[in-house]
């Protein structure tokens, strides 16, 4: 028989608990559920991906109704994921590329990665990250597409870091990602089903080439971290979601053209 001591895999406190951690939405959390679940509320981080997305999209589709330009409203839903998400995985992205390329061994990158200054890594990784992002929003407005892109992008990124959350030990003791803990195989399975259930909506077949190059953004990720620091922290979740992101939306761009 099953242990009855045994968490259930969802409850319906993990989807605002997730918006709460990901997002600056104004969504109401019971912090005491919130706390008590942690990781195990990690399978709703898809979940947290589609309302981020959709409000980008939104505002995309305002400026375009205001009669914006494309590269306009595109930047403007880029500026909206963010400010709700409180520039969180931009912070990381830039911690990640200092502290992975600027130290020598691991305890020097983990120092480096939590030190409040950026270096030239970090500003070339946003400056590069905005770049794409804002190229590759431009050619989904402008071809009708920013909600299923925006929406898509935003679910695979975050359905990631669940996975390699479960996938890679902490590297340090303390911080972010060690507070929330790690999701069960099964979480992160259940983040997983979200994800490619979403791609394959909105894209149809297509969608299952998007998941499949958000696993190999992952897994590139998840390989660099273990081999640098020996697992992830808060800020490589971070990272993972940009990367993740960046790769998926150059993906439509393919889709697009093809």
């Amino acid at each position: 028989m099953p242990n009855s001591d045994t968490p259930p895999l969802i409850k319906r406190h993990d989807i605002p608990a997730a918006l709460g951690l990901l997002s600056r939405l104004p969504v109401p959390v019971d912090v005491e559920q919130a706390t008590a679940r942690g990781a195990a509320a990690a399978w709703a981080y898809p979940v947290a991906g589609l309302v981020i997305g959709a409000v980008a999209a939104l505002l995309a589709s305002v400026a375009l109704w205001l009669g914006l330009p494309a590269a306009v409203a595109a930047a403007l839903a880029l500026t909206t994921l963010v400010i709700i998400t409180g520039a969180m995985h931009e912070d990381g992205l830039a911690d990640s590329a200092d502290g992975l390329w600027g130290g020598w061994d691991a305890a020097q990158r983990l120092g480096i990665m939590k030190d409040s200054h950026i270096g030239v890594y970090g500003v070339a990784a946003l400056v590069l990250s905005v770049l794409l992002r804002w190229n590759a929003i431009t050619a989904l407005v402008a071809a009708d597409l920013h909600w299923a892109g925006l929406i898509t992008a935003a679910i695979l990124s975050r359905a990631c870091m669940t996975g390699l959350m479960a996938a890679l030990p902490h590297a340090r003791p303390d911080g972010l990602s060690q507070s929330v803990g790690r999701p069960s195989a099964g979480a992160a399975g259940v983040a997983a089903l979200i994800a490619l259930v979403a791609a394959f909506l909105f894209w149809g077949w297509w969608g299952l080439l998007l998941a499949v190059i958000a696993e190999a953004a992952v897994l590139a990720c998840m390989g660099i971290a273990r081999a640098k620091i020996g697992g992830q922290t808060g800020d490589i979740l971070g990272a993972t979601q940009q990367v993740t992101e960046i790769a998926v939306l150059l993906g439509m761009l393919v889709i697009i053209s093809s």
